[in-house]
């Protein structure tokens, strides 16, 4: 197999401070609740400049001591693709053996990725210590650099459901088993496997929460005051 695109490369420009105001704020808040994690996608393909532009964006996201430490790797190659859906399928099967006879039916029921449909498939990862940064602000809490990579995902997310596409985050995968299939270098964390695609179907109550599996809690803030 010849070794996955890697991608690292990001755009960056320094526009005029733009006005957001009161109707970009609801279209934002309308953003914010119209991304959903999305299982069921179309066949359509996304145009590579699309993804490019995506890519960009994601690139924009904030970074412990501007060290941008995600790493994209684009798996195309069937042989790879159908690696990763062995490790899923490995994975899933344990997870559905470690519940109870009443959530185990249910668990069974829910559809859990998108990975033999979505068009697009993509890995995030983080470099463990990237040059960029010089180090700074990750001496005591090295983990930033992946919530940094996290933070870029979310902002792919959203830019995407702003071109309407879809993502699901399929993390029901083995880590190392992963970067075994994709052949990534050493020193690089994984942090997310992303299908991309057009969905089937739009729903603005998240796919877990209408099958019955977990509701949205009606207050998530938890706030304490010291």
């Amino acid at each position: 197999m010849s070794s996955p695109e890697i991608s690292t490369m990001c755009g960056s420009s320094v526009p005029n401070m733009p006005e957001f105001d009161a109707p970009f704020r609801q279209n934002l808040e309308d953003l914010f609740a119209w991304r959903r994690d999305v299982r069921r996608f179309r066949a359509d393909p996304v145009a590579p400049e699309l993804l490019d532009r995506l890519l960009d964006l994601a690139c924009l996201a904030p970074s412990v001591g501007n060290s941008q430490p995600w790493r994209f790797v684009l798996v195309q190659e069937p042989d790879r693709r159908a690696g990763v859906i062995e490790v899923f399928e490995r994975c899933n099967q344990a997870a559905l053996e470690s519940y109870g006879d009443e959530k185990a039916g249910l668990y069974a029921k829910l559809k859990l990725s998108g990975l033999r449909e979505a068009p697009v498939h993509l890995a995030v990862f983080a470099e463990d210590d990237p040059a960029a940064g010089h180090g700074l602000g990750r001496r005591t809490m090295p983990e930033t650099l992946r919530y940094s990579a996290v933070l870029a995902v979310h902002t792919l997310w959203l830019a995407a459901r702003a071109e309407g596409l879809g993502v699901g985050w399929v993390s029901i995968l083995d880590p190392a088993e992963v970067a075994t299939a994709l052949e990534t270098p050493e020193g690089w964390s994984f942090i997310a496997y992303l299908c991309i695609g057009y969905p089937v179907e739009e729903h603005r109550d998240p796919e877990l929460e209408r099958h019955g599996w977990q509701a949205r809690q009606l207050l998530c803030r938890k706030v304490l005051s010291r």
